[in-house]
């Protein structure tokens, strides 16, 4: 496509784009969809979020100086970012399989106090498809999931924290759902028991199987504190422990180990050496990180006041 760029005058404007500075009259930009009141051009704006998706602000204005040629200051790219409009990601196939799982980041307090470390929450679907996060939003997080084309039989992972099966039951599904407790959590739990070596082989092969009742019983000849942790570990996700063995002979979900991948590389970006968040910024970055590891980060567009 060519264009005639006008002289400038009063009725142009001067946008900033990875080819230099660039003179449109207003029919142009509205052709190529740059907006008014906006230095930067579509495309520049959306190397700055690929950038900041990845690194720091400081690090984006770094990169995207080496790759375009033109320097586009951290403030700058933070406020790109921050006007950026980042819906949710939407999905056309159906949805069998969610896993959800806690990640942590640290947060700026009032000045003069330490930081604190708070949990978001992050969920994935259909085993290692798309993924979303949100911070101290449950209604945001449900919403999102009813927003989904579910099957006729959703199947939830997740570890042992009770907070991951509050949020599962406040999705209050309308179909047929299998609660499913994380296997690998399971065994690690099992080997906090003081048992013997064999005890402990034999317990697991019990569990494998499902069989929860023969396990309950030899942990109750065990009669010692860590035995009893077990147990109540054990009847508070009694519900969640299937037969493990068979639902990996029939290709079925036992481990909540994708949505754990997930938030690490969420984590990889939220947690950068010496990196704070503003609790009313931070669910923005976990909308842009969630958009470029989805792959959709192209897909958005900014919004204009």
């Amino acid at each position: 496509m060519q264009t005639t760029c006008p002289v400038p005058g009063e009725r142009s404007r001067r946008v900033v784009s990875i080819l230099g500075n660039l003179w449109f009259s207003a029919q142009q930009a509205q052709a190529l969809s740059v907006q008014p009141r906006v230095k930067h051009s579509p495309y520049l704006e959306q190397c700055c979020w690929r950038m900041c998706a990845k690194a720091s602000y400081q690090q984006a204005e770094w990169d995207v100086a080496m790759l375009t040629g033109i320097r586009v200051s951290a403030k700058t790219q933070e406020r790109m970012v921050k006007r950026a409009d980042l819906p949710a990601t939407n999905l056309l196939e159906g949805v069998s399989e969610l896993t959800l799982d806690g990640g942590m980041v640290r947060v700026r307090t009032p000045k003069g106090e330490p930081s604190q470390w708070r949990q978001y929450h992050g969920l994935r679907v259909n085993g290692d498809g798309i993924g979303m996060a949100w911070y101290k939003d449950p209604v945001a997080l449900c919403a999102w999931v009813k927003s989904l084309p579910l099957a006729s039989m959703v199947y939830l992972l997740g570890d042992g924290h009770r907070g991951i099966w509050s949020l599962f039951a406040q999705m209050a599904f309308s179909g047929l759902t299998d609660a499913i407790l994380d296997w690998y959590h399971l065994k690690e739990n099992l080997y906090k028991v003081d048992a013997p070596e064999e005890v402990i082989d034999t317990l697991s092969a019990h569990l494998w199987e499902g069989q929860l009742q023969a396990v309950l019983i030899q942990l109750a000849e065990l009669n010692n504190d860590s035995a009893k942790r077990f147990s109540a570990y054990l009847s508070t996700h009694a519900g969640r422990i299937p037969n493990y063995r068979y639902y990996q002979m029939e290709g079925l979900p036992i481990g909540s180990g994708p949505v754990e991948s997930w938030v690490k590389q969420i984590d990889a970006r939220l947690q950068i050496t010496g990196a704070q968040w503003n609790e009313e910024t931070l669910p923005q970055m976990l909308k842009l990180r969630c958009a470029y590891l989805n792959n959709q980060l192209d897909n958005f567009s900014s919004v204009r006041e």
